[in-house]
C-alpha cells in the first residue's frame, strides 16, 4: 500500500480555493499536465471532509455520464443519475477533469447547470428542474491547448469559472522538495540534474522543437528508480529518453545527446 504524500502548496493555491468555496465562486485550474492539478483537488476536498463526485473529460464523455440515462428492469422504468445531476442532488464537490477536452454538447448541459441559477432540466427523464443544493461546488481543469485532444472552452462557460488558478511547473527548489516526499534514499545531488534536464525538455517542447513535456511524474519516477540501486544515467535514459523514440531516431538523438552531456558516457 502507497504511503500518503502531502501535497506542497508552493503558490498559494489551497487558499484560493478556500476562499472561493467561502464565496461560492466556481474554480478552474489551469496547466500543463502532471503539474499537480489533480493532486490540488484532492487535498483541498481532503481539508473539507466533503463528499466528491468527479469525472474525468474526452472525446467519449456523453451527455448521459453527466444526466443520467434510462434504464428497463424487470418491465419497469428508471432513470439512473449521472454524475452531475447526483453531485446537484448532494451539494456535492464536482470535480470536471479536463474540461476542454469535452464535446460540445456535452459542454452545453454543463453550460445550463453552472449559471447563476444553478439548476438543469431533466429533459431526459421527468422534465422537471433539479435545483443544486447549497453549498454545491465545481472545480474544474483544464489542459493548455498545445495538448492533443483540448480545444477552446466557449466564452460563456469559461466565465462559469470566475476564480482562475495557473499551476505550472514549480521552481526547481520545490520540484526536489516535492520529489524527496516519494523517494528514501538521499540523491538530492542526481534529482537535481534530472529537473535540470527536465526544465529542458519542457522548453524545448514550449517551442516545439520537441514534441513531449516532461511532467513532475517523471522527475519522481527517476527518483524512485534511483531508490533501486539503478545508475543515474541508465534512470535518465528510461524515464526522459525513450519516450522520444515514438517520434523517431531523430528526436530521440536530440534528447540521448542532452542526457549524455549531463550525466556522461
Amino acid at each position: 500500500m502507497s504511503k500518503e504524500i502531502d501535497y506542497v502548496d508552493w503558490n498559494n493555491s489551497i487558499e484560493i480555493l478556500n476562499k472561493a468555496y467561502q464565496a461560492d465562486l466556481f474554480v478552474i485550474i489551469i496547466g500543463p499536465k502532471g503539474t499537480g492539478k489533480t493532486s490540488l483537488v484532492r487535498n483541498f476536498i481532503k481539508s473539507k471532509n466533503a463528499k466528491l463526485e468527479s469525472i474525468n473529460f474526452s472525446l467519449r464523455t456523453r451527455e448521459s455520464h453527466l444526466i443520467g440515462t434510462k434504464t428497463l428492469t424487470n418491465g419497469t422504468v428508471s432513470f439512473d443519475e449521472g454524475i452531475l445531476i447526483k453531485s446537484m442532488r448532494e451539494g456535492s464537490i464536482l470535480y470536471l477533469d479536463e474540461i476542454n477536452a469535452a464535446e460540445a454538447d456535452v459542454l452545453l448541459r454543463l453550460d445550463e447547470a453552472l449559471d447563476d441559477r444553478r439548476q438543469i432540466i431533466l429533459k431526459e427523464s421527468t422534465g422537471g428542474t433539479i435545483k443544486a443544493k447549497q453549498g454545491w461546488f465545481v472545480v474544474a481543469t483544464i489542459n493548455p491547448l498545445t495538448h492533443t485532444g483540448t480545444k477552446e472552452l466557449p466564452p460563456q462557460l469559461l466565465s462559469r469559472f470566475p476564480v482562475r488558478i495557473s499551476l505550472e511547473y514549480p521552481p526547481e527548489n520545490i520540484e526536489l522538495e516535492i520529489i524527496k516526499k516519494h523517494v528514501s534514499g538521499n540523491h538530492d545531488s542526481e534529482i537535481s540534474q534530472a529537473i535540470k534536464l527536465a526544465n529542458i525538455l519542457r522548453q524545448a517542447a514550449a517551442v516545439e522543437e520537441l514534441f513531449y513535456s516532461p511532467s513532475l511524474r517523471e522527475t519522481i519516477a527517476f527518483g524512485k528508480l534511483l531508490d533501486t540501486g539503478m545508475s543515474t544515467k541508465d534512470s535518465a535514459k528510461i524515464v526522459f529518453g525513450n519516450v522520444y523514440t515514438q517520434w523517431g531516431n531523430i528526436e530521440y538523438q536530440k534528447v540521448a545527446d542532452i542526457i549524455t552531456s549531463m550525466f556522461g558516457n
